[in-house]
């Protein structure tokens, strides 16, 4: 039996449909491949050599050659497995050898496009594309790793492009003359048809226009700076690199006691006070965290702008060694947060916006998470989140409704219980016992100074609540290590959930949570009073909630 003959594509071409429009990443790939991968190895491959050559045993020389070798092969494999195409309806990403992987995202559920350009990619022209869907699972999202700058910017465009109006002359004619403009922009500008079937083809024209800039709503004040040593996660960056550094240090056998001068400062603080020897220590320890707090600032937020662009999308640029763009559609934006971390309120009076939007989630991260700006102002930060949020007036800032003051006990009892346990068994336990009393004196000074702060941690975890309703946004505010205050769109709820504790119960409050798809998944209004969440279900959709009210 002799195997038919394939068939040939209508276009003539001699490829077949399921390999058209398929492209590979560029050849600089090459290049940025072997060396990321050789600079997270590092470490070990200088211990490998430096042990190696001065021990006189080669083998371990052999073996950081051979690790070189294999980053070189494993970063041609990937380049030569790797394709991606984009059609109408989906992305495609096709890659690995022995495990080979098949991503697809639907451009519908496309909702953010991360550009990111560390270092080295910067060096040769390329960038991350990071395609977000807020989705789990296969429709994830996928990573481009990486293409050049230029495509990275047209790809970033053309998935967030807004769903083109109807075209022809019949809809020309119906239209109104701005309709007749947006419909003759739309075709020439790049994300119509015309455009989009351009650059899936992955050719562009002379004739293509230059992007036109966008709206420019905040940029970087390096008055921030002084909110650097006050946020949680530079400090705990901090650690991380000076944990990094001691195993560096441990790995290659150098111990910082041979470096010159270290016997003449270890004998000086042996002969100091303890008390000195200790306040010197933490002075150093705080010096270099503030100092290393403000490079990491410095590197994350270098160049920071928050703009408007022309497809309808709020984007985010920053970073000095490592680029990232981060763009979001208005079109998933269900509302805008404010973030308050304790030091950077009480210390420096600031203040964090960020986006409430479907798929992203709303603390920053490496790529961006949420957030529309570094900490600043909190004026400022309101400014910015009503303005993101193409509001008329404050969004986040102004007058809230007071919670019951039954809402203020739970959080006393709350606080203070916890601590005032300790401190009642350790007492209890020297007045039965006289002869552990010297022993138990010290946990329970601790235990009562524990208590001492609960208070006021709690008066002000109640002064934090409070809730409003107006005529777009729903609003929340709770918390005091981290006060939130969050403004969700009314028509961004898509449902309730009420949770009532066995505490809350006996309290009569509740918390009400209203679900949305943007962020974590519910905006929290906690402690509420039962009528006054019946009240601001039925405010916001009378509907759902009609056949369960009695």
């Amino acid at each position: 039996m002799t195997e038919p003959a394939p068939v040939a594509p209508a276009d003539g071409t001699g490829t077949t449909h399921d390999e058209v429009g398929w492209r590979r990443l560029p050849g600089r790939m090459l290049l940025v491949g072997p060396a990321t991968a050789l600079l997270r190895l590092a470490p070990a491959l200088v211990v490998l050599v430096l042990f190696g050559a001065g021990s006189g045993n080669s083998t371990q020389v052999w073996i950081a050659g051979a690790a070189v070798v294999v980053a070189v092969a494993v970063g041609v494999v990937r380049w030569r497995t790797t394709r991606y195409r984009i059609t109408d309806e989906r992305v495609e990403l096709h890659s690995g050898l022995l495990n080979r992987q098949r991503r697809s995202v639907p451009r519908d559920r496309i909702r953010t496009v991360d550009l990111t350009a560390p270092l080295l990619h910067r060096l040769v022209g390329l960038s991350v594309v990071k395609v977000g869907s807020g989705q789990s699972g296969s429709d994830a999202g996928l990573d481009l790793d990486a293409v050049t700058t230029d495509e990275a910017e047209r790809l970033r465009r053309e998935l967030l492009a807004r769903p083109a109006p109807a075209r022809g002359p019949a809809a020309v004619a119906g239209g109104t003359g701005a309709d007749r403009a947006r419909v003759e922009g739309d075709g020439a500008d790049g994300n119509g048809a015309d455009g989009d079937a351009a650059g899936r083809n992955g050719t562009v024209g002379p004739a293509d226009p230059v992007e036109p800039a966008g709206e420019e709503l905040d940029r970087i004040h390096w008055s921030s700076l002084r909110f650097a040593p006050l946020t949680v996660s530079s400090l705990a960056a901090i650690g991380a690199l000076a944990g990094a550094g001691w195993n560096v240090l441990n790995e290659t056998g150098l111990d910082p006691r041979s470096l010159p001068g270290a016997d003449t400062v270890a004998g000086e603080l042996s002969a100091a006070p303890v008390w000195a020897t200790v306040l010197v220590a933490v002075g150093l320890l705080l010096l270099v965290m503030v100092a290393g707090s403000i490079v990491l600032f410095v590197e994350r937020w270098w160049d920071y702008r928050l703009s408007r662009e022309p497809d309808g999308t709020l984007r985010v640029r920053r970073g000095l060694l490592t680029k990232r763009s981060l763009s979001v559609s208005e079109q998933r934006l269900r509302g805008v947060t404010v973030s308050e971390p304790l030091l950077v309120r009480a210390l420096g009076g600031g203040a964090q916006a960020g986006a409430l939007t479907v798929g992203l989630a709303g603390e920053d991260s490496d790529s961006g998470g949420g957030a529309l700006g570094p900490p600043v102002r909190r004026a400022h930060a309101h400014a910015v989140a009503a303005t993101a949020a193409r509001a008329t007036g404050p969004v986040t800032d102004g007058p809230l409704r007071a919670h019951p003051a039954r809402a203020r006990t739970r959080r006393l009892v709350r606080a203070v219980g916890p601590a005032l346990v300790p401190v009642a068994a350790l007492g209890a336990l020297a007045w039965f016992d006289a002869a552990v009393w010297p022993v138990v004196v010290g946990p329970m000074v601790v235990g009562a100074t524990l208590v001492l702060l609960a208070v006021p941690l709690a008066l002000d975890r109640y002064r934090a609540l409070g809730h409003r309703l107006d005529e777009r946004y729903l609003v929340a505010r709770h918390g005091s290590l981290l006060r939130t205050t969050t403004a969700l769109r009314r028509d961004g709820v898509i449902g309730w959930r009420v949770r009532q504790s066995l505490f809350q119960r006996r309290a009569g409050v509740l918390t009400l949570e209203a679900t949305t798809a943007a962020g974590g998944g519910a905006v929290q209004v906690l402690d509420l009073d039962p009528a006054d969440a019946v009240a601001l279900m039925a405010a916001v959709t009378p509907d759902a909630v009609a056949p369960f009210r009695v």
